[in-house]
Protein backbone atom coordinates (compact mmCIF):
# COMPACT_ATOMS: atom_id res chain seq x y z
CA UNK A 1 0.00 0.00 0.00
CA UNK A 2 0.87 3.57 -1.28
CA UNK A 3 1.69 5.73 1.87
CA UNK A 4 0.31 9.59 1.47
CA UNK A 5 3.80 11.04 1.44
CA UNK A 6 4.58 8.80 -1.78
CA UNK A 7 1.45 9.61 -3.37
CA UNK A 8 1.83 12.99 -3.01
CA UNK A 9 5.65 13.02 -4.33
CA UNK A 10 3.96 10.99 -7.24
CA UNK A 11 1.03 13.58 -7.97
CA UNK A 12 3.52 16.82 -7.86
CA UNK A 13 6.34 15.00 -9.81
CA UNK A 14 8.86 15.40 -7.22
CA UNK A 15 10.10 11.95 -7.43
CA UNK A 16 12.82 12.57 -9.67
CA UNK A 17 14.75 15.77 -7.33
CA UNK A 18 14.87 13.07 -4.83
CA UNK A 19 16.21 10.34 -7.15
CA UNK A 20 18.88 12.90 -8.39
CA UNK A 21 19.70 13.39 -4.60
CA UNK A 22 20.02 9.97 -3.27
CA UNK A 23 22.27 9.13 -6.64
CA UNK A 24 24.24 12.25 -5.11
CA UNK A 25 24.71 11.09 -2.07
CA UNK A 26 24.77 7.21 -2.73
CA UNK A 27 27.89 8.47 -5.13
CA UNK A 28 29.48 11.11 -2.58
CA UNK A 29 29.20 14.08 -4.49
CA UNK A 30 26.98 15.97 -2.24
CA UNK A 31 29.98 15.51 0.54
CA UNK A 32 32.95 16.39 -2.05
CA UNK A 33 30.88 19.01 -3.71
CA UNK A 34 32.21 22.00 -1.28
CA UNK A 35 35.76 21.15 -1.75
CA UNK A 36 34.83 20.59 -5.40
CA UNK A 37 33.79 24.24 -5.62
CA UNK A 38 36.70 25.91 -3.49
CA UNK A 39 39.02 24.31 -5.50
CA UNK A 40 37.83 25.33 -8.77
CA UNK A 41 37.52 29.15 -7.40
CA UNK A 42 40.88 29.67 -5.57
CA UNK A 43 42.88 27.02 -7.53
CA UNK A 44 41.78 25.63 -11.26
CA UNK A 45 40.07 29.71 -12.05
CA UNK A 46 43.57 31.48 -10.79
CA UNK A 47 45.22 28.75 -12.55
CA UNK A 48 43.16 29.72 -16.39
CA UNK A 49 43.49 32.70 -15.44
CA UNK A 50 47.28 33.43 -15.11
CA UNK A 51 47.84 31.43 -18.30
CA UNK A 52 45.63 33.79 -20.40
CA UNK A 53 47.11 36.90 -18.53
CA UNK A 54 50.84 35.52 -19.93
CA UNK A 55 49.57 35.19 -23.70
CA UNK A 56 48.86 39.30 -23.06
CA UNK A 57 50.46 42.66 -22.48
CA UNK A 58 48.06 43.54 -19.26
CA UNK A 59 49.40 45.54 -17.26
CA UNK A 60 48.42 45.71 -13.32
CA UNK A 61 45.60 48.09 -13.76
CA UNK A 62 43.75 45.71 -16.03
CA UNK A 63 44.03 48.43 -18.73
CA UNK A 64 45.54 48.48 -22.65
CA UNK A 65 46.31 44.76 -22.73
CA UNK A 66 46.66 43.04 -26.15
CA UNK A 67 47.12 39.34 -27.22
CA UNK A 68 50.59 38.77 -27.55
CA UNK A 69 50.45 35.07 -28.02
CA UNK A 70 54.10 33.53 -27.12
CA UNK A 71 55.96 36.70 -26.89
CA UNK A 72 56.12 37.32 -23.28
CA UNK A 73 57.91 33.54 -22.90
CA UNK A 74 60.23 34.78 -25.26
CA UNK A 75 61.18 37.36 -23.88
CA UNK A 76 61.78 35.76 -20.72
CA UNK A 77 63.63 32.81 -22.49
CA UNK A 78 65.97 35.60 -23.54
CA UNK A 79 66.08 37.89 -19.91
CA UNK A 80 69.33 37.16 -18.10
CA UNK A 81 67.23 38.08 -14.94
CA UNK A 82 65.14 35.51 -15.24
CA UNK A 83 68.31 32.74 -15.56
CA UNK A 84 69.81 34.82 -13.00
CA UNK A 85 67.13 34.42 -10.31
CA UNK A 86 65.77 30.88 -11.60
CA UNK A 87 69.91 29.96 -10.79
CA UNK A 88 69.48 31.99 -7.31
CA UNK A 89 67.13 29.82 -6.32
CA UNK A 90 68.35 26.34 -7.53
CA UNK A 91 71.35 27.32 -5.66
CA UNK A 92 69.41 27.77 -2.42
CA UNK A 93 67.45 24.55 -3.09
CA UNK A 94 70.57 22.48 -3.00
CA UNK A 95 72.25 24.27 -0.31
CA UNK A 96 69.02 23.92 2.18
CA UNK A 97 67.95 20.21 1.49
CA UNK A 98 70.94 18.18 2.24
CA UNK A 99 71.54 20.04 5.79
CA UNK A 100 67.79 20.42 6.38
CA UNK A 101 67.59 16.15 5.45
CA UNK A 102 71.12 14.86 7.17
CA UNK A 103 69.86 17.44 10.57
CA UNK A 104 66.35 16.40 10.78
CA UNK A 105 67.62 12.66 10.78
CA UNK A 106 70.20 13.19 13.36
CA UNK A 107 67.53 15.06 15.41
CA UNK A 108 64.99 12.51 15.16
CA UNK A 109 67.36 9.81 16.35
CA UNK A 110 68.41 11.71 18.93
CA UNK A 111 65.12 12.32 20.32
CA UNK A 112 64.32 8.81 19.88
CA UNK A 113 66.97 7.61 21.80
CA UNK A 114 67.30 10.40 24.74
CA UNK A 115 64.90 9.07 27.24
CA UNK A 116 65.68 11.90 29.86
CA UNK A 117 63.08 15.04 29.37
CA UNK A 118 62.24 13.27 25.98
CA UNK A 119 59.15 15.77 25.35
CA UNK A 120 61.56 19.21 25.93
CA UNK A 121 63.80 18.21 22.91
CA UNK A 122 60.82 17.28 20.57
CA UNK A 123 59.46 20.69 22.23
CA UNK A 124 62.73 22.76 21.63
CA UNK A 125 63.69 21.12 17.92
CA UNK A 126 60.08 21.64 16.43
CA UNK A 127 59.03 24.65 18.16
CA UNK A 128 60.88 27.17 15.76
CA UNK A 129 58.73 25.21 12.43
CA UNK A 130 55.82 27.20 13.88
CA UNK A 131 57.40 30.71 14.06
CA UNK A 132 55.72 33.20 10.85
CA UNK A 133 58.55 33.99 8.50
CA UNK A 134 58.26 37.61 9.66
CA UNK A 135 59.48 36.38 12.97
CA UNK A 136 62.45 34.36 11.22
CA UNK A 137 63.16 37.07 9.35
CA UNK A 138 63.53 39.62 12.13
CA UNK A 139 65.08 37.59 14.83
CA UNK A 140 68.09 36.30 12.43
CA UNK A 141 68.42 40.23 11.31
CA UNK A 142 68.69 40.99 14.91
CA UNK A 143 71.56 38.10 15.48
CA UNK A 144 73.51 38.79 12.35
CA UNK A 145 72.93 42.82 12.04
CA UNK A 146 76.95 43.38 10.98
CA UNK A 147 77.44 45.83 14.08
CA UNK A 148 77.89 46.02 17.75
CA UNK A 149 74.39 45.24 17.72
CA UNK A 150 75.03 41.99 16.58
CA UNK A 151 74.54 38.69 18.44
CA UNK A 152 76.47 36.96 16.19
CA UNK A 153 79.46 39.71 15.92
CA UNK A 154 79.56 40.55 19.50
CA UNK A 155 80.53 36.63 19.80
CA UNK A 156 83.02 36.41 17.41
CA UNK A 157 84.34 39.72 19.16
CA UNK A 158 84.69 37.94 22.59
CA UNK A 159 86.30 34.50 21.42
CA UNK A 160 89.04 37.19 19.57
CA UNK A 161 88.07 36.68 15.82
CA UNK A 162 87.26 39.71 14.21
CA UNK A 163 83.55 41.30 13.83
CA UNK A 164 81.63 43.52 11.38
CA UNK A 165 81.83 40.06 8.91
CA UNK A 166 79.00 41.58 6.56
CA UNK A 167 76.30 38.85 6.61
CA UNK A 168 74.07 39.70 4.31
CA UNK A 169 76.10 42.22 3.06
CA UNK A 170 78.20 40.48 1.54
CA UNK A 171 77.99 38.37 -1.63
CA UNK A 172 80.29 35.38 -0.06
CA UNK A 173 77.88 35.06 2.76
CA UNK A 174 74.32 36.59 2.17
CA UNK A 175 73.37 33.03 0.74
CA UNK A 176 74.68 30.97 3.54
CA UNK A 177 73.34 33.57 6.26
CA UNK A 178 69.47 32.50 4.45
CA UNK A 179 70.06 29.21 4.71
CA UNK A 180 71.31 28.72 8.20
CA UNK A 181 68.08 31.00 9.14
CA UNK A 182 66.11 28.70 6.74
CA UNK A 183 67.67 25.43 8.04
CA UNK A 184 67.01 26.47 11.85
CA UNK A 185 63.28 27.35 11.00
CA UNK A 186 62.07 24.46 9.33
CA UNK A 187 63.98 21.13 10.39
CA UNK A 188 61.28 20.45 13.08
CA UNK A 189 59.37 19.69 9.70
CA UNK A 190 61.52 16.98 8.81
CA UNK A 191 62.67 15.65 12.23
CA UNK A 192 58.76 15.09 12.96
CA UNK A 193 58.30 12.80 9.74
CA UNK A 194 61.91 11.06 10.94
CA UNK A 195 60.84 11.16 14.41
CA UNK A 196 57.10 9.03 13.24
CA UNK A 197 58.59 6.51 11.40
CA UNK A 198 61.60 5.68 13.79
CA UNK A 199 58.67 5.41 16.40
CA UNK A 200 57.08 2.57 13.73
CA UNK A 201 59.77 0.48 13.16
CA UNK A 202 58.89 -2.77 15.43
CA UNK A 203 61.37 -3.04 18.43
CA UNK A 204 61.97 -6.88 18.13
CA UNK A 205 63.92 -6.25 14.95
CA UNK A 206 66.86 -4.48 17.03
CA UNK A 207 66.44 -7.09 20.04
CA UNK A 208 67.10 -9.74 17.47
CA UNK A 209 70.14 -8.03 16.17
CA UNK A 210 71.74 -7.28 19.59
CA UNK A 211 71.38 -11.02 20.02
CA UNK A 212 73.09 -11.57 17.15
CA UNK A 213 75.89 -9.38 18.45
CA UNK A 214 75.03 -6.10 16.10
CA UNK A 215 76.74 -3.24 17.43
CA UNK A 216 74.73 0.22 17.65
CA UNK A 217 76.69 1.96 14.15
CA UNK A 218 75.96 -1.17 12.62
CA UNK A 219 72.22 -1.42 13.74
CA UNK A 220 72.06 2.24 12.49
CA UNK A 221 73.81 1.21 9.24
CA UNK A 222 71.78 -2.02 8.19
CA UNK A 223 68.37 -1.74 10.00
CA UNK A 224 67.53 1.84 10.61
CA UNK A 225 68.40 3.65 7.50
CA UNK A 226 67.66 1.08 4.94
CA UNK A 227 63.85 1.00 6.79
CA UNK A 228 64.04 4.79 6.66
CA UNK A 229 64.90 4.97 2.62
CA UNK A 230 61.09 5.88 1.69
CA UNK A 231 60.75 8.46 4.55
CA UNK A 232 64.03 9.65 3.33
CA UNK A 233 62.47 10.18 -0.08
CA UNK A 234 59.39 12.43 0.70
CA UNK A 235 61.12 14.19 2.98
CA UNK A 236 63.78 14.96 -0.18
CA UNK A 237 60.24 15.77 -2.48
CA UNK A 238 59.06 17.79 -0.15
CA UNK A 239 61.89 19.91 0.85
CA UNK A 240 63.08 20.40 -2.88
CA UNK A 241 59.74 21.23 -3.38
CA UNK A 242 59.75 23.97 -0.17
CA UNK A 243 62.94 25.14 -0.89
CA UNK A 244 62.22 26.01 -4.84
CA UNK A 245 59.42 28.71 -3.64
CA UNK A 246 61.65 30.55 -0.83
CA UNK A 247 60.63 33.85 -0.77
CA UNK A 248 59.57 35.73 2.40
CA UNK A 249 62.86 35.17 4.31
CA UNK A 250 65.13 36.66 1.56
CA UNK A 251 62.44 39.29 0.79
CA UNK A 252 62.86 40.49 4.71
CA UNK A 253 66.83 39.71 5.37
CA UNK A 254 68.08 40.90 1.77
CA UNK A 255 65.41 41.99 -0.45
CA UNK A 256 67.22 39.79 -2.62
CA UNK A 257 71.00 41.34 -2.74
CA UNK A 258 73.85 42.39 -2.41
CA UNK A 259 73.20 43.03 -6.14
CA UNK A 260 70.26 40.23 -6.91
CA UNK A 261 72.64 37.50 -5.60
CA UNK A 262 70.03 36.13 -3.16
CA UNK A 263 66.73 37.70 -5.64
CA UNK A 264 64.92 34.02 -6.16
CA UNK A 265 62.52 33.95 -9.01
CA UNK A 266 59.30 34.06 -7.26
CA UNK A 267 61.21 37.76 -5.96
CA UNK A 268 61.38 38.53 -9.19
CA UNK A 269 57.87 37.84 -10.44
CA UNK A 270 56.66 39.90 -7.60
CA UNK A 271 59.07 42.91 -9.07
CA UNK A 272 57.61 42.46 -12.72
CA UNK A 273 54.22 42.07 -11.82
CA UNK A 274 53.93 44.73 -9.08
CA UNK A 275 56.75 46.71 -9.39
CA UNK A 276 57.29 47.00 -13.00
CA UNK A 277 53.19 46.80 -13.42
CA UNK A 278 53.76 43.88 -16.37
CA UNK A 279 51.23 40.72 -15.04
CA UNK A 280 51.27 39.48 -18.69
CA UNK A 281 54.84 39.23 -18.41
CA UNK A 282 55.30 38.12 -14.60
CA UNK A 283 52.37 35.38 -15.42
CA UNK A 284 54.56 34.48 -18.26
CA UNK A 285 57.78 33.99 -16.33
CA UNK A 286 55.57 32.21 -13.03
CA UNK A 287 54.57 29.43 -15.95
CA UNK A 288 58.08 29.04 -16.64
CA UNK A 289 59.10 28.52 -12.94
CA UNK A 290 56.29 26.16 -12.62
CA UNK A 291 57.77 24.12 -15.30
CA UNK A 292 60.73 23.45 -13.99
CA UNK A 293 59.24 22.36 -10.51
CA UNK A 294 56.86 19.73 -12.46
CA UNK A 295 59.69 18.78 -14.01
CA UNK A 296 61.85 18.55 -10.93
CA UNK A 297 59.11 16.61 -9.26
CA UNK A 298 58.60 13.69 -12.25
CA UNK A 299 62.38 13.59 -12.11
CA UNK A 300 62.05 12.63 -8.42
CA UNK A 301 59.08 10.59 -8.79
CA UNK A 302 60.69 8.31 -11.41
CA UNK A 303 63.98 8.07 -9.25
CA UNK A 304 61.76 7.62 -6.26
CA UNK A 305 59.58 4.47 -8.33
CA UNK A 306 62.94 2.71 -9.47
CA UNK A 307 64.61 2.95 -5.92
CA UNK A 308 61.07 1.41 -4.52
CA UNK A 309 61.77 -1.52 -7.23
CA UNK A 310 65.20 -2.02 -6.90
CA UNK A 311 64.43 -2.58 -3.06
CA UNK A 312 61.23 -4.55 -3.91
Amino acid sequence: MTSPSARTAETTGTTKPVGIRRKWTEHGLLFVAPFLITYSLFLLWPLVSGVRMSLRSDNITGSGGEFVGLDNYAEAVRDPDVWSSMGNTVWFTVLSTVPLVVCGLVLALLSHHLRVVEWLWRLAWFAPFLLPSGVVGLLFLWVIYPSDFGFADQVLASVGLRPGIGWLTDERYAMVSIVLATVWWTVGFNFLLYLAALQSIPRYVYEAAELDGASGPRRLWHITLPLLRRTTGVVVVLQVLASLKIFDQVYIMTGGGPDDSTRPILQYVYQAGFTGYRIGYASAVSYLFFALIVIVSLVQLRLSRRRGEESG
